[in-house]
């Protein structure tokens, strides 16, 4: 028992000698930080201290400028607090934090410093309780072990008043239930707790050689009894360091450690062990360590002990205060299974000023003020909070709407025939339609409330417990004007509203209108009205329905079929056009073959002069055997073009400029031509495109670009067979790992043209491969911003957006010659830096520009749902087979339909090679040895059978 009236003032002198000798050591470190403060002010002075002062206040200047635009900027807030520190401005100072501790909950470190400031300047006993109601605001912000023991610590110097030793414990105990099952803090506040009970067991101790009083006995005896209740409760819970905890207990007590405690504490041992996993996870992991916390977090609920949740709950958002997940999974967690008013409620108010822009912790928020009883005002407030939070989608309105006015709704007696909380029920469903209306509707462009949900809602409440059906006839008005009425499910809600409230007049009315106005499924609103009829109407009453909705029958089967005459007409149109593309495409591409025929046809008599002049036995280099195929020369294809080919040797009526890259052209298809396919290595290589058309020497610039990355085996120019440049190229490294590094040089400039870099990838083993980087996906840290200037750049955009939050990256969308869009992408270190930019920047002006921001969320690709009309017309075509060479240019076939047959399984092509029995007739591309042959029922066509063939009317 503790100490009390004339016994507590004789035990006083002895407490404060122990108290002031604690001080001391508190005013010794606080000294040698005044002398280091000291130390450092002079070094100012040394120097030219008036100028950095005026260069300083400035600075503090723009911050509360800047603070006085946007209060939420949180990194100003900060930065504000960190140089009126610097600079003893101690009234601006708090005023800063107080500001900022208003709006934020603030961080260990901003807490401490401001404690320990407030602490240094407090002499007077009666300022001391400024201090004690600051260290109250400080341990509930985050769970902070190092606050409640600097706490405890200052109580102690305080504990010499009045009831002082009392107010001590009581911190402790309140410490010890905050932070005292913290597995690697929380035995530090067990230590201070047991030193503090020494320290007053050492001053009720009588002197040695006395006899002591009863009373003396008494006192010293309880003091006693409380070392050893700290000692038996800390080993009862899995701590770090337990056994040094059990060794000094067991030197300390004199009768020995009880079997009860030693029993208790090989349990906690036990447990601590199970612990020892996740707690050496989370100590060798990086911050914020949110996987680790969520595994610890599921360890601990199926553990079951709600307290040793509550306190990993409590870890994981002091590192994770900024996760809305996370606060939810705790607040759940605290609603269904502590339900202590006092712990949830905290929760879910530190959850909101923490995640502000999260909707959902508003909607629990005001779930639990209603479920714990908490007054109406308080709730009214808490609502008013929630619309000036800031959320970042018009839907997120709509549903705190809902909530608030749900917990409305619940407040009325509908028994009464008039009461207070009903007027405000309907005050409150009116702010709500002129709240989305208005100010929504500003912001997103749209209310979030397409269906009209909320004034559904009201009507039915003035139906079912108003009986008011003329209000709630109004209200459907109402929605069916705002762009409802062509809905088929509108019209059927309003008539189930009047089927069970109102009258079947209305319910004919209603089913009628539907009828006239549904646009999308008006067979079943008049199946609807017809199955009315026959329960409610009339013979009169059923004929009109028939003929009404005959009437509307008809005229949408007419509007239909107009509308697909019209999308026959135009899939007609885009055949036609199809098939005239592919006419002159086939008409030349004969003419291409006839000139190309004749070129060999000169170029086989010249080398039949050449052999009749060297005999026989001389072998021209570019003549074929005859069982490869024909006398052409055969063009190699490369991944996406034609290389190795030399271009034709130059006219003489050209002039010495006509072909300007004509060198640099010509010598990357010479060393390439070497270069069979099995030295390609997909792997090793990058693929180069968007490059100028007219680059000379493309080998050499890209080999000057990426020697840098690795040793470069080859450069693969692609150029067309009249040798001009095509503007991509393969560069294929030695050493894999050059890749990664030349991926690094993805939008480099080359004559002032951004060059494209990706991996070399074929895509028709890798049909999902994607090049493109960035995300397709909602990313809330990330905003869009559109309609900038052309001249916009880079640093620009940072300096009009650093002032929302930190920055991580800025991406300026250009087109393909490296020229901006206007468009842009800033990447914030948060949600929150990012909604609050939306709200700052969206409608401002930049060079005379308006700019529209948004939260990052591109539209899906929209995929064309027609079918090509070459697809409609080659269905009934064989499927192509390609050759040895890949695809040929076309895919469309230049064979009459008329003479396509299926050729028999086991049909020989000319060299012998069997084809497949799916394999027909195709463009002219047979599976072989890269020969041109097309297959008829019994003889084999030649080139010019096949172009008097094409040539035929």
């Amino acid at each position: 028992m503790a100490a009390t009236g004339n016994e507590e003032q004789t035990l006083l002198p002895d407490i404060e000698e122990e108290a002031e000798g604690m001080e001391r050591e508190m005013e010794s470190e606080e000294e040698e930080e005044e002398e280091r403060m000291g130390v450092e002010h002079s070094e100012e002075e040394d120097g030219d201290t008036s100028e950095d002062e005026r260069e300083n206040e400035a600075e503090i200047q723009r911050l509360e400028e800047q603070l006085s635009i946007n209060v939420f900027d949180y990194n100003c807030h900060v930065d504000l607090i960190k140089l009126l520190r610097q600079e003893g401005k101690l009234h601006r100072l708090r005023k800063a934090r107080q500001k900022m501790s208003e709006l934020f909950p603030l961080t260990e470190e901003i807490w401490l410093d401001w404690l320990k400031d407030e602490i240094r300047l407090t002499e007077e006993e009666s300022e001391r309780e400024k201090v004690y109601e600051l260290f109250e605001r400080a341990v509930k912000d985050y769970l902070c072990p190092e606050i409640w023991l600097e706490f405890v610590q200052y109580s102690i110097g305080g504990m010499g008043a009045q009831g002082g030793i009392e107010r001590v414990r009581s911190i402790f105990e309140r410490a010890l239930t905050a932070v005292g099952l913290h597995v690697t803090k929380g035995a530090s506040i067990w230590e201070a707790y047991r030193e503090f009970e020494i320290a007053i067991l050492s001053t009720v101790q009588p002197p040695p050689g006395s006899v002591p009083t009863p009373e003396q006995q008494k006192l010293l005896s309880d003091q006693i009894e409380r070392i050893h209740t700290l000692f038996r409760r800390q080993l009862a819970i899995p701590l770090m360091d337990m056994e040094g905890t059990y060794a000094e207990y067991s030197d300390w007590a004199d009768d020995g450690v009880p079997e009860t405690v030693t029993h208790q504490y090989r349990r906690a041992l036990k447990q601590m062990e199970k612990c020892k996993p996740n707690e050496e996870a989370l100590l060798v992991s990086e911050p914020p360590k949110l996987a680790e916390y969520q595994s610890y977090i599921d360890f601990e609920i199926k553990e079951g002990d709600p307290a040793r949740v509550q306190i990993i709950f409590e870890r994981a958002l002091a590192e994770n205060c900024l996760v809305p997940d996370l606060w939810i999974k705790y607040t759940t967690y605290l609603d269904r299974q502590l339900k202590i008013k006092e712990l949830v409620l905290s929760a879910h108010e530190r959850a909101v000023r923490n995640c502000p822009w999260t909707m959902g912790l508003w909607k629990s928020y005001l779930l639990a003020l209603e479920r714990h009883g908490a007054d109406h005002q308080t709730v009214t407030d808490v609502f008013e909070k929630a619309l000036n939070a800031g959320f970042i989608q018009a839907t997120d309105y709509v549903e705190i709407w809902q909530s608030y006015l749900d917990y409305l709704r619940r407040r009325v007696d509908f028994s009464k025939e008039w009461s207070r909380e009903l007027d405000e029920l309907r005050a409150a469903f009116t702010r709500s339609l002129d709240y989305l209306k208005q100010d929504v509707e500003e912001r997103f462009s749209e209310s979030g409330d397409l269906s009209c949900t909320i004034m559904q809602i009201w009507a039915r409440i003035e139906a079912l417990h108003c009986k008011n059906m003329q209000k709630a006839r109004e209200l459907w008005d109402s929605i069916m004007t705002k762009g409802n009425a062509k809905y088929a499910n509108m019209w059927l809600e309003y008539y189930n509203l009047e089927r069970s409230y109102g009258d079947a007049a209305h319910c004919r009315k209603a089913l009628h209108r539907a009828v006239q106005c549904t646009s999308d499924y008006p067979e079943h609103v008049c199946e609807v009205l017809l199955s009315f009829e026959r329960v409610e109407g009339s013979l009169e009453d059923w004929d009109a329905a028939v003929q009404k909705t005959e009437t509307k029958l008809n005229r949408v089967n007419e509007q239909r079929a107009r509308v697909a005459e019209k999308e026959a007409v135009i899939a007609r149109q885009e055949e036609d056009k199809a098939e005239h593309k592919r006419r002159a495409k086939a008409d030349k591409k004969a003419q291409k073959k006839g000139q190309k025929a004749n070129r060999a046809g000169d170029k086989r008599k010249a080398e039949d002069e050449l052999e009749d002049e060297w005999g026989d036995e001389a072998e021209l280099p570019s003549k074929k055997h005859k069982g490869d195929g024909e006398d052409a020369v055969e063009l190699m294809e490369t991944e996406s073009g034609l290389f190795g080919r030399r271009p034709p040797p130059q006219r003489k009526n050209e002039p010495p400029g006509y072909r300007k890259n004509q060198q640099g052209s010509t010598e990357a298809p010479r060393q390439t031509q070497d270069t069979s396919q099995e030295q390609r290595k997909e792997d090793n290589s990058v693929f180069i495109s968007n490059l100028a058309f007219n680059l000379e020497d493309p080998e050499g610039k890209l080999r000057a670009i990426f020697q840098s990355c690795g040793t470069i085996q080859q450069v693969r120019c692609v150029f067309t067979p009249k040798g001009a440049f095509k503007g991509y190229c393969y560069v294929q490294f030695e050493d894999r790992l050059a890749v990664s590094e030349a991926l690094k040089l993805d939008r480099q400039e080359v004559n002032g043209r951004p060059m494209f870099v990706s991996p070399c990838v074929d895509k028709n083993k890798n049909p999902d491969f994607k090049v493109f980087k960035y995300n397709t996906s909602l990313e809330k840290h990330k905003i869009f911003i559109s309609g900038l200037p052309y001249s916009c750049t880079k640093e620009t955009l940072e300096e009009l957006c650093k002032g929302h939050g930190t920055i991580k990256a800025i991406r300026i969308v250009t087109n393909r010659s490296g020229k901006p869009k206007g468009l842009a992408y800033v990447e914030f270190e948060n949600e929150a830096q990012a909604s609050q930019a939306v709200l700052k920047m969206d409608g401002t002006t930049v060079e005379n520009f308006t700019i529209s921001v948004a939260i990052s969320n591109p539209p899906g690709r929209k995929m064309d749902d027609k079918a090509a009309p070459s697809r409609i017309l080659g269905a009934a075509m064989p499927r192509q087979l390609h050759g040895a060479r890949g695809k040929g240019r076309t895919q469309i076939s230049l064979l009459p339909r008329s003479l396509y047959r299926q050729s028999a399984p086991d049909a020989k092509t000319e060299n012998g090679t069997v084809s497949a029995p799916h394999s027909t007739v195709t463009d002219g591309v047979h599976g072989g040895s890269g020969t041109t042959t097309l297959e008829t029922q019994t003889k084999t066509l030649s080139n010019e059978d096949f172009a008097r063939m094409l040539l035929k009317k």
